[in-house]
């Protein structure tokens, strides 16, 4: 099972969590992209960009290391000189202070991997950032994955054929083209993972393939981790500007320190027609309108969402969560949403820094596992919508220690774009 909730037994075990209140925006995708999946070639010349700000305003010594892990991000049994050539520990030695915004703080970026310090085996790897060169002294970690493609991996997406979910959710067909390499027992070697729209909550591992013709396993089933509920186009919020309120900004309040801005309410939409609009399923995109480089520049806000449910009550025996890269793409307190009788509605303050924001909204029953969450409530579902599915696929030889990352894709739902 993968972990998607953030509680006090799981926090110390999570790939992507913060462990420092001061640390705040830590971003890592590849280079010049900020809307991709922290993906390197395994000995090639990819690059990724690290970037996060410490709120304190004083500059510390932040060093970072790479964990290997398996596909469900257990720690990989291995010594860090199996799999980090060079030093298993490296300085980051790039930072610069805010400038321009009321918001004092430090800004620290780096370019992954640096040459003295180079993962060497392919598979999931966790980012730790941490004080002093002490890895008890943890600021925040986040996932990277470095691929050795040994596989060919085609998905598509299609309607399920299940009545009772064929014009609500979305399947995803997977063939992968094996080579020559040997698996005997794909059941036991290999995991399949599929994850929309880089969620990984209610994502599990496909073992078994459909059917094998050959060096081809075809993955067709209606598992419940091959069939996602479709969702909606996301919401979105723009604050690339806090001097010019976007058409999603109801009003900026100026008196406060960071200042406050009050997003447009969101209403339900499980009852309304789908209409398809362009969107960034969830992504961040720290940018501005004004500023020359808004890493250092850009200033940070208290954002206020608020969800509206259908005749100003609560929804019965359900939590509701903001879910998007603003919140990390995890469902926990950070996402979760407190409900106001006063005003009938629930509502959320996220302190984010000048961007784009795209974000949905889910609900799962009180107690029940993250796995469960739904769109259906708050969203609706709709087999026409458009989602983005990134597919992995893992391998471990008969004598192999951990597991290695060989396969990668991406289709899109509209357009069925396969991109690497």
């Amino acid at each position: 099972m993968l972990f998607v909730g953030v509680t006090a037994a799981t926090a110390q075990r999570l790939p992507d969590h913060i462990y420092m209140s001061t640390i705040k925006t830590p971003l890592l995708f590849q280079q010049n992209d900020q809307q991709s999946i922290p993906l390197l070639h395994l000995q090639s010349s990819d690059l990724v960009e690290l970037h996060f700000d410490d709120l304190s305003g004083i500059p510390k010594n932040y060093y970072y290391t790479y964990q290997l892990c398996n596909a469900d991000w257990t720690l990989a049994q291995l010594n860090p000189f199996d799999y980090i050539s060079g030093f298993p520990q490296n300085r980051i030695s790039m930072y610069r202070m805010s400038s321009v915004a009321q918001t004092k703080y430090v800004h620290y970026q780096v370019l992954l991997p640096e040459k003295n310090c180079v993962p060497t085996k392919s598979g999931n790897y966790i980012v730790k950032v941490f004080l002093d060169g002490d890895t008890s002294k943890l600021a925040f970690t986040k996932r990277l994955y470095v691929l050795d493609e040994k596989v060919t991996v085609g998905a598509g997406i299609t309607q399920p054929y299940g009545s009772d979910i064929m014009r609500t959710h979305q399947k995803v067909q997977v063939n992968v083209g094996t080579k020559e390499l040997n698996i005997l027992s794909p059941g036991k070697q290999t995991k399949l993972l599929i994850l929309q729209n880089n969620k990984y909550t209610g994502a599990g591992f496909i073992t078994q393939p459909t059917f094998i013709r050959g060096n081809n396993f075809e993955y067709s089933t209606e598992d419940a981790h091959q069939v996602f509920e479709a969702g909606k186009e996301y919401r979105w919020v723009d604050v690339r500007s806090f001097r010019f309120e976007s058409d999603r900004v109801v009003r900026t309040d100026r008196s406060t320190n960071p200042l406050t801005i009050i997003v447009k309410p969101d209403f339900t939409r499980n009852d309304a027609r789908y209409l398809y609009f362009m969107d960034t399923n969830g992504w961040t995109s720290i940018s501005s309108t004004e500023l020359i480089n808004p890493w250092w520049q850009g200033d940070y806000a208290n954002v206020n969402f608020t969800y509206v449910p259908a005749k100003l009550q609560a929804l019965p025996g359900k939590e509701v969560f903001i879910v998007g890269q603003l919140t990390g793409n995890i469902l926990g307190d950070t996402a979760k949403m407190d409900f106001d009788p006063t005003v009938g509605a629930y509502t959320k303050t996220l302190l984010l820094k000048q961007g784009y924001y795209s974000y949905t909204y889910m609900t799962k029953n009180i107690n029940a596992p993250y796995t469960t969450a739904s769109f259906e409530p708050t969203e609706g579902n709709y087999w026409e919508a458009e989602n983005e599915y990134t597919v992995f696929y893992y391998y471990r030889s008969l004598s192999g220690r951990h597991d290695e990352l060989i396969g990668f894709t991406k289709v899109n739902s509209r357009n069925q774009l396969r991109t690497r």
